[in-house]
């Protein structure tokens, strides 16, 4: 009697509730759930479904802690609530990959195999051992960060960069053919010729108005012409001196010193800091001239030199 007592009380217990895993984070109750060893994968699949295709892996932040119940099978147990609640207890990670061209990311796309097919496919299309086409592989939690390009699109932009970054190399081997043309003195670059005009006097000529030989070039211009400085230096003066009349004198290190007499206008003063094409001064003929002109003296190391064997050849 005993026996048939506990099976009809079991039978009406399995009629009326039927047994489930509360489940639980950090203490608070969640959800229910018939099979506890299938939930984590569950809701895996069911964010992995819902959310971005670059998903690398899903993780719970906190494992869930479970309690067998017996459950009213009238009661609502929320189970279909559970993928939702249990999201917020989940890590995302994502993964794509970037392309760089020299160095600086260009495009992302989702997988290595298209990151290596559109870097393979642009090398062959642009033979240049100077472009520098990388692929980085890149993990992030935030899904806003992935914003990966069709493969066509990724390519043009890509192909765009390269062509542009192509066109940089190549007007900076012109300049730097330039710069290596450019004359120097003891390592400074001349870079700039002072003014355009006819040359008037020519170094170590004699002349009457002149007790010695000419020390420096003399370049015929309008008055008002504008004066360059021919290199980057640091202004030691810029006054009256007797027969130079208006005269600027720029140091440029290294024992060079370039002057610039006769001006009408001088627009620096001492301790200026200049750059070579700076205008410096205005042509014109204070002092000992006959006209308007530039006086150009390069000295080096305190002695003048031939400016023609640098500049006006």
């Amino acid at each position: 009697m005993i026996i048939i007592a506990l099976g009809f009380i079991t039978a009406i217990i399995f009629i009326k509730y039927k047994p489930m895993y509360k489940v639980s984070i950090s203490g608070q109750e969640i959800g229910y759930i018939e099979n506890k060893q299938a939930l984590e994968e569950t809701i895996k699949e069911e964010i992995a479904e819902s959310t971005n295709k670059n998903v690398d892996t899903i993780s719970l932040n906190e494992k869930p802690e479970y309690e067998l119940k017996f459950v009213n099978r009238a009661e609502n147990t929320k189970e279909d609530k559970l993928a939702e609640n249990l999201e917020e207890e989940v890590t995302v990670t994502y993964k794509y990959y970037e392309i760089a061209v020299q160095e600086t990311v260009v495009e992302k796309v989702d997988t290595s195999e298209e990151a290596e097919e559109l870097v393979n496919e642009i090398k062959a299309e642009n033979d240049s051992e100077e472009i520098n086409l990388s692929v980085i592989e890149k993990y992030t939690q935030n899904e806003e960060e992935v914003n990966t390009s069709e493969l066509e699109v990724a390519k043009l932009n890509i192909q765009e960069t390269v062509e542009n970054a192509i066109e940089e190399i190549v007007q900076q081997k012109e300049e730097q053919e330039k710069w290596d043309a450019l004359p120097s003195i003891n390592g400074i670059k001349l870079a700039v010729t002072p003014i355009e005009g006819k040359i008037t006097s020519r170094y170590g000529a004699n002349s009457r108005i002149r007790k010695s030989t000419h020390t420096g070039l003399d370049i015929s211009a309008v008055t008002g012409t504008d004066i360059k400085v021919i290199a980057d230096g640091t202004v030691i003066s810029a006054s009256y001196q007797g027969s130079y009349g208006n005269l600027v004198k720029i140091d440029h290190g290294n024992g060079l010193e370039t002057w610039y007499a006769h001006t009408s206008k001088m627009y620096v003063k001492k301790g200026d800091t200049v750059k070579a094409g700076d205008v410096i001064a205005a042509v014109g003929s204070t002092g000992n001239s006959t006209g308007p002109h530039l006086h150009l003296e390069i000295r080096v190391d305190g002695e003048h030199v031939d400016p023609q064997d640098y500049l006006y050849k």
